[in-house]
């Protein structure tokens, strides 16, 4: 994979990223993306990419932080950053990361038809171009996910979990015991839920008959909220939605609604002429 010569306006020539035969990434891409992802002024927002969220931000942001005294100092602490002395080697610095599939260049997909109601406001939808280039007023968007310490015990845990599992027959018998009753408890309360899910949409059926436009018990169930937020509030009525009305609706009845003045009874006022009697 080649990569242009690159101007002093910040702007690199066009590459096209290549996932079948990328190689790994190299020690400095890391490093640069690990610099560049943990910092504040980055100034990265999160956007919808293929149905997962991810992080893009701005090319000129990524390029003054390259060349600001922080990384500077960065730079002094960790030799697998590349020095920078001049905004052509923040460029070909920050051409580490689409050459190695670290973050790439995104547009905006133009919504067509109504928008989503659930649609978070100036959350996009993007899709990566095929054309990576370097420029200021461009967006690119992370494709890295650094490893922490938080995962490296997960997976710890996920493999003794697993080993722990496998040796069940050799667990002493009361430790047995004590997992199959946690087991039928579990089970339990997947049927207890399942039974109140229906009982719901029974109730929610005859209340919308007798008492339109029915109730709902635990509204919040099947909400996206926390686990306690799920059970209140007890119950609700049911939400009808209003139906949408037009511009052209709206202006067709916005001379039904005016107000009109009555007009006053009699005559309309006009010049007074007095009689002189004539002497």
């Amino acid at each position: 994979m080649s990569h242009h010569g690159h101007s002093h306006g910040g702007q690199a020539g066009g590459f096209q990223p290549q996932p079948a035969s990328a190689p790994p990434p190299p020690p400095e891409a890391i490093a640069i993306a690990n610099f560049l992802k943990g910092h504040s002024d980055l100034k990265a927002r999160t956007c919808i990419y293929q149905g997962g969220r991810k992080d893009i931000f701005k090319v000129k942001r990524a390029l003054r932080l390259l060349e600001s005294p922080a990384y500077a100092k960065a730079q002094a602490k960790n030799p697998a950053l590349p020095k920078i002395t001049s905004r052509d080697e923040a460029v070909h610095a920050f051409a580490h990361l689409p050459r190695s599939l670290l973050a790439l260049r995104i547009a905006k997909i133009e919504e067509e038809g109504p928008k989503s109601p659930k649609r978070v406001k100036g959350q996009w939808n993007i899709k990566v171009e095929p054309q990576q280039e370097i420029h200021d007023d461009l967006y690119y968007a992370w494709f890295y996910e650094p490893k922490t310490w938080t995962q490296t015990l997960s997976s710890v845990g996920l493999v003794i979990a697993l080993f722990t599992i496998v040796l069940f027959p050799l667990w002493p018998p009361m430790l047995r015991l004590g997992v199959w009753y946690l087991s039928m408890g579990m089970l339990g309360l997947i049927g207890l839920f399942m039974i109140m899910s229906v009982f719901r949409l029974i109730l929610f059926l005859v209340t919308m008959v007798a008492l339109s436009p029915g109730i709902w018990l635990y509204p919040n169930l099947f909400e996206d909220v926390g686990f306690f937020d799920s059970f209140r509030p007890l119950w609700a009525w049911h939400k009808v939605k209003k139906p949408k009305v037009g511009k052209k609706e709206k202006a067709a009845a916005a001379p039904m609604n005016e107000k009109r003045v009555p007009r006053p009874a009699g005559p309309p006022p006009g010049p007074r002429i007095e009689e002189v009697d004539e002497e």
